[in-house]
Parts: structure tokens; sequence; C-alpha cells
């Protein structure tokens, strides 16, 4: 479904609680460079803030979108909070009548957008409290995020179902609105120059994309690759760590040991060609919210096997497409029956339904309108 350009009406949404755009690691970051486009496109004046630290251009405006870089520390806990601390203000300063801030950790600073006069949309990308890299008092600080933006943001957005019926449940607020990440379909990318600059031959590796962190499982799936004999089928892990850990220090090794190949993080072209030529696409994750690499991996007509949480099982994958979450030994079988069978095809067709890009940035688009009083 295409939305034509429409003529501005006078809409100015600032964005935060993302690192930035374009080509910065992240679910959040992706999620903003392939909607934000769409939105400007549309009519609407968008301005996102990012995060100095992850700054590598001299870019002013991406695909009609403005940018504003704003300074913050980088540090694992106290970065986004700062950050959308001082981009709250900067949007106050600076006239902007609506602010939109993504994450529940960032939502934390709804009640102070609220106080200034603003109106603010939360996105809620996933229980980031569940996630393992964080601590007693950080997962606090997160539940107090999603109390805060559930609570007093004027639109609440989340992009599973299952979010949306567990805020329905334990906060009683009924008026959320369900708006998914989204994908659109590939083509098979005709080159390969990145795979052979890696030495990876096409159809013969099994893939997983993310960032090195413990919630994403990639420590079970190194433990499960090195269960397996075929070692003619490479395992390339394409992500980075934000933050260099003990845990990331030890998956790497673990992964070098394994005879894995780590690409650090990649993006555009270069990971078309590693999901178009991939025979197999791995998700281990322990937490989602809805993740893009899945929505990636199905587009590009490959076949998948994720752990069986709730935000991998809401696609509504065939049950060969699923294992149990941090069961290595049934990760290893399940690994070992996907190879033994040919794939003949994929949900590609079925994405385009829930997962396009376009009619969610037309929700998006028609949420700030009833936001801002505007009509069509």
């Amino acid at each position: 479904m295409g939305v034509k350009k429409m003529k501005r009406i006078g809409m100015r949404i600032f964005v935060t609680g993302t690192r930035g755009i374009p080509g910065i690691q992240g679910g959040i970051e992706t999620h903003c460079e392939k909607l934000y486009p769409r939105i400007a496109h549309m009519g609407c004046s968008v301005t996102i803030a990012r995060r100095l630290p992850y700054i590598q251009d001299n870019l002013n405006e991406y695909g009609n979108v403005q940018l504003k870089d704003l300074p913050t520390p980088r540090s694992k806990h106290f970065e986004a909070i700062i950050h959308t601390i001082v981009s709250t203000f900067y949007a106050k300063l600076k006239g902007f009548r609506c602010i939109h801030i993504h994450g529940i950790g960032p939502s934390l600073c709804a009640p102070l957008a609220r106080l200034l006069g603003l109106r603010v949309v939360i996105t809620h990308h996933g229980s980031d409290y569940k996630r393992q890299k964080w601590g007693k008092l950080s997962r606090f600080i997160l539940r107090l995020g999603e109390l805060a933006g559930v609570t007093f943001a004027h639109k609440v957005i989340v992009v599973s179902s299952y979010i949306k019926k567990r805020l329905e449940s334990m906060y009683r607020r009924f008026d959320i609105n369900y708006i998914p990440n989204g994908v659109k379909i590939h083509k098979k990318v005709d080159k390969n120059d990145f795979l052979q600059r890696w030495g990876i031959d096409e159809n013969s590796y099994i893939l997983a994309v993310g960032r090195l962190v413990p919630e994403k499982g990639f420590h079970d799936l190194i433990a499960s690759y090195s269960e397996i004999k075929e070692k003619k089928l490479k395992l390339v892990l394409a992500g980075d760590a934000d933050h260099e850990t003990e845990y990331s220090r030890r998956l790497i090794q673990s992964a070098q040991e394994s005879g894995c190949i780590l690409t650090g993080f990649v993006q555009q072209e270069d990971l078309g060609q590693l999901y178009s030529y991939a025979r197999l696409f791995i998700l281990p994750s322990y937490h989602e919210g809805l993740p893009l690499s899945l929505l990636e991996a199905l587009s590009y007509g490959i076949d998948v096997l994720v752990s069986n949480i709730p935000a991998h099982t809401e696609i509504g994958l065939d049950s060969s497409s699923y294992f149990q979450c941090g069961n290595r030994q049934n990760l290893s079988a399940k690994i070992k029956e996907k190879l033994a069978h040919p794939y003949t095809g994929g949900m590609r067709n079925t994405l385009l339904a829930e997962y396009d890009w376009e009619i969610i940035a037309h929700k998006t688009f028609k949420l700030y309108q009833e936001l801002c009083h505007f009509s069509f």
C-alpha cells in the first residue's frame, strides 16, 4: 500500500530515544531509519536527536528528516536517559509541539515532557528490564520508565501484540496502539563480493545477526554449532557490542575458537548479501520486542530457526522453525533437522499484509494527526 506525498500541514515531531540514523547498529535505530523518511515524505516535519558519540558523518538531513546531534556521555547506564533529558529541553526550546520517545528507558522522561507542555508519544520496543545485562537497580529504573511512559504519554505504541496485552493487563490502559516493525520484500542480491572478501561460500553458512549481548543467546548458538560435525557449513555472526563487556569478550573468544566468522556490524548491500545466500538464519534470543533481523531474513525468503519466545511465536512460523529457548540440545537437533531437508519456500507474501513499512508509516502519521489535532 503506497501513500502519496502530501502538502506539509504544520506538524513538527521531535524524535528521541534512539542513538541516531543512518547506519547505526540497533533495532530502534533501524526502525527509525526505515520509518521517518516515509513519514517526512507524507508531509510531516521530523527532527531526530542523535547521540554525538555514535556519529561518524556530517549529515544535517537524511531522507527529508532533520538530524540534530546532541551531546551525551557514552555510558552503558546513563547515556540514554541523559540524552533524552537534553533532547526534551531542546524540543521545548525550539518550539516543537510533539515529542516521540522510543524505548522504555528514555520514557522515564515522559512526565518531564508533559510538565514542559509537550504532547508525548512513546514506542515500547520491548521489556528491556528482562535483558540479562542489567542489574537490579537498572531493571528497577527500566520498569519505572515503562510505568512513566504508559501513564504519562498521550499516545502509546507497541511493536508486538503480546506487549499490548501485557500492558493492558498491568496498567489497565486500553487505548494502546499496536504498530509493529516493518519490512519490505527483497530480491536476492546478485553481487557476492562481500562474501568473497570474508571467504564465505554461497549457501554454505548459518547466519546470525545482532548485537553481542547476553539476551541474544549467541552463546547457545556457538555451543550448538560446535557440536555439529558438518564443519563445511560455517557460522557467520554479523554484529558487534555497543560497549565492550566481559560477556562480549568471552563470546568473541568462544566464536573464534569454534571457527565462526565474525564480520562485525554489517549494513545495507553487504548485509543483503549475507541474507541472500545463507543456508539458514538463526535467532536464539531470550528476549525481543519484534526483531527486525528475523523479518529481514524472512523477507529474503531464506529458512529460519528461532527460539520459542512470544515475540517470535506471534509471527506464526511453522513449528519446525522453533526450538526451546535456552535448550542447546534442542537447538542442535533442530539445526540438524533443518540442514537435512531442503528449504522449499517462506512467508514472503504473508509478510506484506502486516509488516509493510508504508502501512506502518501511514498508521504512525495518522496517530500524529490525532495527537496534534490535525485532519486530512
